[in-house]
């Protein structure tokens, strides 16, 4: 007899979903996590504190609302720390508050501490005092997250020199910032820090940025974040970065040297296992501490799942969520349809990218024939009322059978939209639903017709030509 039908370590996006559809279900259900990180790494370093500290830029500095009343536009002048971090402390105060309450009213038993394996059904849960307790479950769920990656050879000082944990906690706005690293984070804290006002240079490896996304998507958001006063340097190394008295100098392998007041790494992100004593559950994790899996999210040892950021791509919120459900369904002998290959990406930069499905590139590559159709936010009224002239939505169509191979989304409410194409997408419908349906005006969801009846026209010239 086991103490927990379920034994959940870590209570972040997936580690909540599995608790919560376990008790559903009937089980006996306890999930473990630091007293001080109840809802995991996305609620208190990641998704939910950045995107409330992005949101909390665009309200302070009036950024979307320049083309209406002009570039010096600001809602406060002089915007601090305090002025960001007062937002963000509210909204995650609220949502710890909501997790705490999910569990409770599920029963599921929250204990306070960090967990590490005895064995394979055995978890010591070690509390803040150092007192230890044994529980036992008869299936475990690791949804442990991850943290940044940190360079051995940089020197962080959570001041000067850091990484996305520790920005959030920096003491003032920088006048200038090195930001290395070009993925998803970098390009996000970028925007952010340049709409602030923030010199910033962003020093990548790679030949460019965000090479998933759509090449004209990419365009024009790079296009957005140069006109913020966004310095590239693509193709670059950081060999050192140098603390000195008044900021940083950060040095690149090809000579140049970026003075700066901080700097930000953005090096990928290592799976928080280190402390689990895995190798007493017979489990292993590879050099960046992620676990594999196979579909229903069991690792080599059936009883033991992972789910979340800890099994690595596609490392979101919303698909750990969809994990942790899935793998506790599987525990439960529950039917569960798997996880549906068109998922939604979206990117928290200023403006917002989302898009779901194949890009020009990949359907070019993989010799698949498409039509385009683009709606721009300056055609639209919803586009001029909220004064954003710069936003596109693009959508991918197959000329065979009419159904749409990709949505693609910059601008407003980008994160948003992206989910009616995944709706026709989902449902197997073609542009033509999108052509005869009838949306709310004035909104950017009509943007979806403008695209279509684009697409359909080019088509009907093609058509016409063969006739």
């Amino acid at each position: 007899m086991t103490d927990f039908d379920m034994l959940v370590i870590g209570s972040g996006p997936g580690g909540q979903k599995a608790a919560i559809a376990a008790a559903k279900l009937g089980r006996r259900v306890a999930v473990v996590d630091r007293p001080d990180m109840v809802g995991g790494v996305s609620l208190h370093t990641g998704t939910v504190p950045s995107k409330t500290l992005r949101e909390a830029v665009l309200y302070l500095t009036g950024l979307t609302q320049r083309d209406l009343y002009g570039q010096s536009y600001r809602l406060k002048e002089e915007i601090t720390v305090a002025d960001l971090t007062a937002r963000t402390r509210h909204v995650v105060g609220r949502e710890v508050d909501v997790v705490r309450n999910q569990l409770s009213r599920n029963r599921v038993a929250l204990f306070s501490g960090t967990g590490r394996f005895v064995d394979d059904h055995t978890v010591a849960v070690t509390d803040a005092s150092g007192r230890e307790q044994l529980l036992t479950g008869r299936h475990i769920v690791i949804a442990t997250g991850t943290r940044p990656a940190r360079p051995a050879s940089v020197e962080f000082d959570e001041r000067t020199v850091m990484d996305s944990d520790s920005v959030l906690s920096m003491e003032r706005v920088p006048r200038s910032m090195v930001i290395v690293g070009a993925g998803v984070i970098g390009i996000e804290y970028a925007s952010m820090f340049a709409a602030l006002g923030s010199k910033v240079t962003v020093v990548e490896q790679r030949d460019g940025m965000l090479d998933f996304c759509d090449v004209e998507i990419v365009e024009a958001l790079r296009y957005r974040l140069r006109d913020l006063a966004v310095t590239f340097r693509f193709g670059e190394t950081v060999a050192a970065v140098e603390r000195h008295e008044r900021g940083t100098l950060t040095v690149l392998e090809s000579g140049k040297k970026i003075p700066a007041d901080a700097v930000m790494y953005s090096a990928g992100r290592q799976g928080m296992t280190e402390g689990l004593d895995l190798a007493r559950a017979g489990l292993t994790a590879d050099r960046r501490g992620r676990i594999a899996v196979d579909e229903h999210y069991r690792t080599a040892v059936p009883h033991i799942y992972a789910v979340g950021d800890v099994v690595g791509f596609p490392a979101l919120a919303a698909t750990s969520m969809e994990q942790g459900r899935s793998a506790a369904y599987h525990a439960c002998d529950e039917p569960v349809n798997p996880i549906h290959d068109l998922q939604p990406i979206g990117i928290y930069s200023i403006p917002e990218i989302s898009f779901i499905g194949r890009t020009e590139d990949q359907l070019t590559d993989a010799k698949v024939p498409f039509e385009v159709g683009v709606s721009r936010y300056r055609e639209l009224a919803r586009g001029q009322i909220v004064g954003d002239g710069h936003g596109m939505l693009k959508l991918l169509v197959s000329p065979h059978d009419r159904r749409l191979l990709g949505v693609h989304c910059f601008g407003t409410g980008a994160t948003e939209l992206i989910h009616i194409g995944q709706a026709v997408m989902g449902c197997g419908g073609t542009v033509d639903y999108l052509v005869d349906a009838v949306f709310n005006y004035p909104t950017f969801a009509e943007s979806y017709k403008v695209a279509a009846l684009d697409a359909t026209n080019r088509m009907r010239e093609v058509d016409h030509l063969g006739d």
